[in-house]
């Protein structure tokens, strides 16, 4: 199984160690520094330095293989971001980091959406893959001028929008967007998860947990895979959902 979204460094060791032992032999650990950065990149870019060169070390104890994102999430947000994006197109050239992100809108400010077109514009430059956050609040609201924004400067093909759920997805299933399904308390249920897979099929989406600081589970991918195996779900599905997908998508 693969957990195509998670945040490692808001995660304990022995959570690595949970995942590999439920089935999950890859996750990918996405950019988010949840405090305060004041327009400093140095604080970002040590953030992004820790999780390039310290997470997946840790992960690999416990024989989770930890593939990394990295990009400037929409709460980190800052000005001054030239050597952020230095950076990037360093790690991208040196095929480092598997896709630009986690990025997107948040509270949808200006500077926001110039953050995040500047790296949708790298990643369509550099045919790099993109995982895009789309927030908690005004999700609805929100998406609609993320797809326009993206459409209008990368091709979709590159692109998963993540975190979506049964009131969002119809504004994305006809494009050609990748899908991610987010299982986490307070986001989405195993249940509606498969409410969306029966009635959308199982070929555009990934699923992940997104562990972090916040409330977590990092079995939900593993307790949705199952739920689905119990109840009798083709398995040739159900192996889209759990890794040829990801593996399709991310080139892993």
């Amino acid at each position: 199984m693969i957990d195509t979204h998670i945040h490692a460094d808001s995660r304990t060791s022995e959570d690595f160690e949970k995942m590999f032992i439920s089935g999950i032999d890859t996750a990918i650990t996405c950019s988010y520094y949840p405090y305060k950065i004041n327009n400093n990149p140095e604080i970002l870019l040590n953030h992004l330095n820790r999780i390039l060169n310290f997470d997946p070390k840790r992960a690999k104890e416990y024989g989770l293989d930890l593939k990394v994102a990295l990009g400037i999430h929409p709460t980190n947000s800052l000005k001054n971001n030239e050597i952020i994006f230095e950076q990037l197109e360093k790690w991208i050239e040196n095929k480092e980091i598997v896709a630009i992100g986690e990025i997107g809108l948040d509270e949808n400010s200006d500077l926001e959406k110039k953050v995040f077109k500047k790296q949708l514009e790298l990643a369509e430059n550099t045919k790099s893959k993109v995982i895009i956050h789309t927030p908690r609040k005004n999700k609805l609201k929100v998406l609609s001028e993320i797809k326009e924004i993206v459409l209008e400067n990368i091709n979709p093909k590159l692109v998963v929008i993540d975190h979506i759920n049964l009131n969002t997805v119809e504004e994305l299933i006809d494009e050609e967007f990748t899908i991610g399904l987010t299982v986490q308390p307070q986001k989405m249920e195993v249940e509606e998860a498969i409410e969306i897979l029966d009635k959308y099929g199982f070929d555009k989406f990934l699923l992940n947990s997104d562990i972090s600081n916040k409330p977590s589970d990092p079995l939900s991918v593993p307790r949705t895979i199952r739920t689905l195996k119990r109840l009798g779900y083709d398995e040739k599905e159900i192996n889209k959902l759990a890794f040829k997908n990801a593996k399709k998508f991310f080139k892993i």
